[in-house]
């Protein structure tokens, strides 16, 4: 049999396990020009949380009752279709379905005899992408200037830190636990890292960790973090505007500090973005990454969960700050 995992309710706050459901379907038979997929790994996102809920977004909601999906590495276990060989690798965004259908559009084909195939939902994937085209589009660091990263130990958040040395600047990252601290600091090569969870005063602790002020905020978080930083920032300082976790499960908007008073105070610029908008440079991002993967300027964390079954439980730990990384479930 092939198992299935659907969205059964629509989340009301915090997901539950109660949203999902696990069925049991047909294994599917291929046509003419399409392939058999078995997935190896999938990636659990903190954005999928918005697909969650019925509401209008720049990706349309999942479906209740409808298979769940997510980006994703799958075998090709069986193929009529001449671009794809039994034993190709591909990613792309894929069913929480162990066996499936492809035409094999939309599929990219990936090598993991140099790294892991896994890296390519992560560091070599829209996660890498996004953490380099939000950091240079819209941050636009230069040599010597501080950047401040939230959720840095997360799989954005890490390799913006070490894009940001590698541009020669001084990084400082906000994580949640010692040991996420420890990991930006001596792993990913930051030159501070705050502990949110045990800091009293996160605006004097931001201060202190970044002497000259911060002239690129890249916020992963929002809410009360992101208000300490912006009373950091300095004059023509730039908000790079990823995501908002703090407030992914929120069922009213918290009220917090105008961001008018700092945009206009410091001349500021802050901006939201998505990955997407820069799909025509995905091809110049991923030569710069994979180039500084290979010199060995860049590296990442993950966090596996094992077993298919355990896809859910592994997207639950995101808001519970489990993962150091990307989150990966490795079938």
């Amino acid at each position: 049999m092939n198992k299935s995992i659907s969205l059964k309710s629509r989340p009301v706050g915090k997901p539950t396990l109660s949203n999902f459901e696990f069925k049991e379907v047909e294994k599917p038979q291929i046509k003419e020009g399409e392939v058999l997929l078995q997935l190896k790994f999938v990636s659990v996102d903190p954005y999928l949380r918005g697909r969650m809920s019925d509401a209008k977004s720049y990706i349309p909601p999942f479906e209740l009752d409808k298979t769940i999906s997510s980006g994703a590495i799958a075998e090709v276990v069986e193929s009529k279709n001449d671009n794809y060989k039994v034993g190709d690798f591909v990613s792309g965004h894929l069913d929480w379905q162990e066996y499936q259908v492809s035409e094999g559009k939309n599929l990219l084909k990936v090598d993991g005899s140099q790294v892991s195939l896994s890296a390519y939902l992560g560091v070599l994937g829209m996660t890498g992408l996004t953490a380099y085209f939000g950091l240079s589009e819209i941050g636009k660091p230069k040599a010597g200037e501080t950047i401040v990263v939230s959720g840095a130990a997360g799989a954005v958040g890490s390799v913006v830190g070490q894009i940001g040395k590698i541009l020669g600047c001084r990084v400082v990252g906000i994580a949640g636990t010692d040991e996420k601290v420890e990991m930006l600091k001596s792993k990913f090569g930051f030159d501070e890292a705050i502990n949110y969870n045990t800091t009293k005063d996160m605006q004097k602790a931001i201060a202190e960790a970044s002497p000259d002020g911060v002239d690129v905020y890249f916020d992963n978080v929002g809410g009360e973090i992101s208000d300490a930083v912006h009373a950091n920032i300095n004059r023509f300082g730039r908000v790079v505007v990823c995501g908002a976790i703090s407030m992914y499960n929120a069922t009213e908007v918290p009220m917090g500090p105008r961001v008018q008073g700092f945009l206009v105070k410091q001349s500021a610029l802050m901006q939201g973005f998505i990955v997407g908008n820069y799909q025509e440079k995905f091809p110049e991002g991923m030569k710069q990454l994979v180039t500084w993967l290979q010199e060995g300027k860049l590296t990442y964390e993950e966090t596996r969960v094992q077993g298919f079954d355990n896809i859910p439980n592994a997207f639950l730990q995101l808001f519970e700050g489990r993962n150091k990384g990307k989150m990966i479930v490795e079938i």
